[in-house]
C-alpha cells in the first residue's frame, strides 16, 4: 500500500512537517513527484477548476507551470486535527510576457490513513505586482 509519512492522525509537528514536504514539492515544480502525494481518486476545488483524481493533478500542474513561470510559493501552518490540515500561502510567478502575480491563499486538505491527500479546497487571489515589488527570489 502507498503511503506518504507523516501518517494522521498529525500533531503540530507532524502537520507543520507536511506543510513544509507540500511547499518543497510544489517549488520543484515537477507535477509527477507532486501528484504522487495525492490519492488516486483526490478531489481538488482550485480557485473555480474541479479537479478529479491524481491524473488529472498531473495535468492541471503541468499547465499551470508552462503558463506560471519562475513560480516560488511559501505555505505556513494554520490549524490542523487529525487528519485535515489548514495552510495559508503565497506564491509569486511570471507570466511568458513578463507580468509579475502575487497569489494569495487558503487551503484545506483531508488526508486518507495513509497520508495520502484525498482531498484540496483552495481559494485563490492573484494580485499584479512590479518586479521590484517581489518576495520571493
Amino acid at each position: 500500500m502507498e503511503q506518504k509519512h507523516p501518517l494522521p492522525p498529525f500533531t503540530l509537528e507532524t502537520a507543520k512537517q507536511k506543510i513544509q514536504m507540500a511547499e518543497d514539492a510544489w517549488n520543484s515544480q515537477d507535477p509527477e513527484k507532486v501528484s504522487k502525494a495525492y490519492t488516486i481518486d483526490s478531489e481538488w476545488r482550485n480557485r473555480d477548476t474541479f479537479v478529479k483524481g491524481r491524473e488529472e493533478i498531473f495535468l492541471f500542474l503541468q499547465k499551470k507551470w508552462e503558463k506560471e513561470l519562475n513560480y516560488k510559493l511559501k505555505k505556513e501552518y494554520w490549524a490542523h486535527t487529525e487528519n485535515r490540515i489548514a495552510v495559508r500561502f503565497e506564491y509569486e510567478y511570471q507570466t511568458k510576457e513578463g507580468n509579475w502575480f502575487r497569489a494569495y491563499g487558503n487551503e484545506n486538505w483531508e488526508f486518507d490513513e495513509n497520508g495520502l491527500m484525498a482531498k484540496r479546497y483552495a481559494s485563490i487571489n492573484d494580485l499584479a505586482i512590479k518586479e521590484d515589488d517581489r518576495k520571493f527570489r
